[in-house]
Order: structure tokens, then sequence, then C-alpha cells
């Protein structure tokens, strides 16, 4: 199920060795830690960097607001940035830039926070069991995360650069994904409802009507089990997700 693959995540060892999540990834998070860190940065306080990350997974899908990690780790500025990169380095997380096309000239400069592996992210937010998941207030950040990730993936085994950015300008108006092939440019909303309905398609049809772009360079992935075709787009299931 979508919460099945959210929860458990795609480390290997997982599948190969018949690890439970819960009991895998905190192991993996004390040997990252331990190991890891200590080789890239030697961070000093290594229980206040765990909870930097786990601050972090509280912020999936969102802004990256530097400032506000500072204040609620109770570390500087320079130290966030310092610990960013060394996430970034490990690929425990990457940021999703946001796309200047001059559509508008409201748009927000600010990238937005993703993790490599959300079984890894349900582990530092506690989210011990799928059914747990399914109620979770960051279940759509998950989602979203999870679909990125796919077309990271995707391009990574295609041997293809990446290409992907997002869309949002200062009045809220957003595309979760954009991506570049040349000049043209196709995106895509993610929602992780299981039931379609047509509102799904307002931040594209917004976005569209600023570029110009047709139905077919706009798509919807959802959590539901039915694709289909629409006059305003695609509608992709999220196991159906392609690139």
């Amino acid at each position: 199920s979508v919460n099945e693959e959210i929860f458990i995540g795609c480390y290997p060892r997982i599948y190969d060795k018949a690890i439970a999540p819960v009991d895998y990834y905190p192991n993996y998070i004390n040997t990252y830690v331990e190991r890891d860190v200590r080789r890239i940065k030697d961070v000093g306080n290594l229980s206040q960097f765990v909870k930097f990350v786990k601050l972090c997974a509280g912020r999936i899908g969102q802004l990256l607001n530097k400032t506000s990690l500072a204040v609620e780790c109770g570390v500087t500025a320079p130290t966030v940035q310092a610990w960013l990169s060394v996430l970034e380095q490990s690929y425990i997380i990457y940021m999703l830039r946001p796309d200047f096309r001059n559509f508008s000239k409201r748009l927000v400069k600010s990238p937005k926070l993703y993790f490599y592996d959300t079984g890894l992210a349900c582990s530092l937010l506690e989210i011990s069991s799928v059914e747990q998941l399914a109620t979770h207030y960051l279940r759509g950040g998950l989602f979203e995360n999870m679909v990125i990730n796919e077309y990271f993936k995707s391009r990574f085994n295609k041997g293809l650069r990446e290409n992907i950015s997002f869309w949002r300008d200062s009045a809220g108006n957003e595309v979760d994904l954009i991506t570049t092939e040349g000049t043209k440019q196709k995106a895509f909303e993610i929602k992780s409802g299981a039931t379609f309905t047509a509102d799904y398609f307002k931040g594209l049809n917004y976005w569209a009507k600023l570029s110009q772009a047709t139905a077919e360079a706009k798509t919807v992935v959802y959590a539901g089990d039915t694709s289909l075709n629409s006059t305003d787009g695609r509608i992709l299931a999220w196991k159906d997700v392609d690139f």
C-alpha cells in the first residue's frame, strides 16, 4: 500500500535481511551519527545534531527557514548552514530549488527541504507503524517526498541529470514539481488523497495560464489506484508514476 511504501522506505538491507523498519532505522541513525558525521565534520554536540535532523524531518516539503531551525535547536545560523551541508553531503536530505522563470515577479526564492528516504524520515518523526502514519499530520508531505524521490531515482537510473524545481509565488500559488527539458516544462501536482477531485488541478491551471502551457504539460499524481486523462491534463495513480 502507499502507506507501507512511505513507512518502510527503500534502504536495500531492510528487504535483503527482512529487518523491521522500527529496528533498522534507529540503529542506522546511531551509526550514521557516530561514524559518518564525525568523518565529514567534527560535530561537537551529537545529541543536539540528532535533534536538528529530527527538526528537519518535521519540515519536509516546506520552505527552508534557517532562522527558525537555529532558534528551535539553540544553535547559530552558521552552524545550521554547516549541518545542512553535512546532511546533503551524506545523502540524507536534498533541497528542491524554486523555478525562476519570469511568469510572475513575486516568486519565492527559498528552496524546499526533502529526505532521500521516507522510511528514515518516518523514524525521525517517531512514526512507529503504518497505522500511525495514516493519520499523521505530515502524511501529505511524506507522500509528496516519496513521489519526488521516484523522479530522482528514475533520472539517476537513466543516466540523466537532475532538472527539477518547484514554482511558488508570494500569494501561495504553487506547483509541487516542474521538470525542464530545454525550453519545455512539465508540471506535477502531488496530492495524498485517494480520491481525485477537479480541485487538484487548481495550482496547475494557474501556472499554465501564466506559462501558456497546454494540458499535456500538466499532471496530478495522487494516492488513488486509477489513472486517467481529463481535459485539464493527466491524472496518475501513485503506482503508475512516470517521468
